[in-house]
C-alpha cells in the first residue's frame, strides 16, 4: 500500500489538488502488472475496464507515455477477431469493456483499426429487448404491471443477449460523442438515437437514475450517484432538457452525502460539465484517501485523476450542446 502522505488542511485548495494528482498517479504507476495492463485492486489480474480508464487519464501525463504505450498493447492484444473486448484477456465473449477500450485506444491513436472494429462491434451488438424471444415471453407473461418501460427503446447490455442498462449504455454514448460522426459505422446514428432515449426512459420519477428499472410494482427505484452522473454525461449535449434539470437537482442534493471518492468524484465531472460545481472536493476527496488510500483501488484513482484536471483536458470535454431531441 502506498504510504500516506498527510494533507495539511490549511494549505490552498490547489495545493491539496496537485497532492492529490501525485498520490493517484503514483498508485497507478505502482500497479501497472507486467503485462502492461492494471488490476482493479492491487495485487490481482488484470482487467479491461481499470487497464482502460489508466490509459485514458495517462493521455494528459507525458512523463508516463511508456506506461500508457504498454496499457495500449495490452488493450490491442485483448481483443477479440469480432472488434470487441472481454471483461479479461484470454476470455472468449466480448461485452461491455468495448467501449471504454475503443475510447482508450482512439485517444492514443485515432482512427485505428482496433477503433474501427471496436466501433463496428458496439453498433451490431443489440441487447435482448426487440428480440423474438423477448416479444414471446412478454407476450406470454406480461410485465406492465411490474416495471415501468419502454422495450422498444434500447441502448446497451453488460454483457450480449442481456438487457439494456444504464451504466453501459452511457459508455457508448460518452464513446460515440468522443469520436468525429465521419468515423462512425452506418448504423451509429440510429444506435445514438435509440440509447438517448433509452435513457430518457429508464430515469426515476422525479430525475436521477438507478442501474436499471425506474419503477417497479408502482415504487420509484433507488437513485444512485454513478448512474445518475454517467447518464447526465453521456446526456449533456441536452444540458436545457428538464429531465437534465430534475436529475441534475437531485444530484447536487445527494453530493453532500456522498461516502466514497468514486462517486464523489464522478458527481464532481458530472455538476462542473453542466456549470454546477460544488465546494471542497479536493478536501473531501484527500479526506478519503487519507482514510484508506482508496482502498487500493484504481478505478477510484483513475476517474479522481480525471475529475482533478482541468475540463478542457478530460476525455468528455468534446460534446456537442443542443437543446433537444
Amino acid at each position: 500500500m502506498l504510504e500516506s502522505l498527510a494533507l495539511n488542511a490549511g494549505r490552498p485548495e490547489s495545493s491539496s489538488a496537485e497532492t492529490l494528482k501525485d498520490l493517484c498517479q503514483r498508485l497507478l504507476e505502482l500497479n501497472q502488472n507486467d503485462d502492461g495492463g492494471w488490476p482493479y485492486q492491487t495485487g490481482l489480474q488484470s482487467a479491461v475496464e481499470p487497464t482502460s480508464w489508466a490509459v485514458i487519464v495517462l493521455k494528459n501525463y507525458p512523463e508516463h507515455s511508456e506506461a500508457a504505450g504498454r496499457g495500449v498493447a495490452a488493450l490491442k492484444s485483448a481483443q477479440l477477431a469480432d472488434g470487441s473486448w472481454p471483461a479479461r484477456a484470454g476470455h472468449r465473449a466480448g461485452c461491455w469493456p468495448t467501449s471504454l477500450a475503443t475510447l482508450a485506444i482512439f485517444l492514443h491513436e485515432g482512427s485505428s483499426e482496433p477503433v474501427r472494429g471496436g466501433l463496428a462491434w458496439l453498433c451490431d451488438a443489440w441487447p435482448a429487448e426487440g428480440s423474438v424471444w423477448w416479444r414471446v415471453r412478454n407476450w406470454l407473461r406480461p410485465t406492465s404491471s411490474v416495471t415501468r418501460q419502454d422495450s422498444s427503446l434500447r441502448g446497451w447490455s453488460w454483457t450480449p443477449g442481456a438487457a439494456s442498462w444504464v451504466e453501459p449504455t452511457a459508455y457508448c454514448l460518452l464513446l460515440l460523442n468522443a469520436i468525429p460522426g465521419n468515423l462512425h459505422p452506418s448504423q451509429a446514428a440510429r444506435r445514438k438515437r435509440l440509447g438517448e432515449a433509452m435513457l430518457y426512459d429508464r430515469m426515476c420519477p422525479g430525475g436521477g437514475w438507478n442501474s436499471g428499472n425506474p419503477q417497479v410494482y408502482g415504487i420509484a427505484g433507488e437513485r444512485r450517484v454513478g448512474p445518475t452522473a454517467w447518464a447526465l454525461l453521456a446526456l449533456r449535449e441536452y444540458a436545457s432538457r428538464p429531465e437534465n434539470r430534475q436529475s441534475l437537482d437531485w444530484l447536487e442534493g445527494a453530493w453532500p452525502h456522498i461516502s466514497g471518492p468514486l462517486s464523489l468524484s464522478l458527481a464532481h465531472l458530472c455538476l462542473e460539465s453542466y456549470g454546477r460545481p460544488q465546494t471542497g472536493f479536493e478536501a473531501r476527496l484527500a479526506a478519503f484517501y487519507e482514510t484508506n488510500d482508496f482502498l487500493e483501488n484504481i478505478l477510484a484513482a483513475a476517474i479522481s485523476l480525471i475529475a482533478l484536471r482541468e475540463e478542457e483536458e478530460r476525455p468528455f470535454a468534446c460534446h456537442r450542446h443542443r437543446t433537444a431531441v
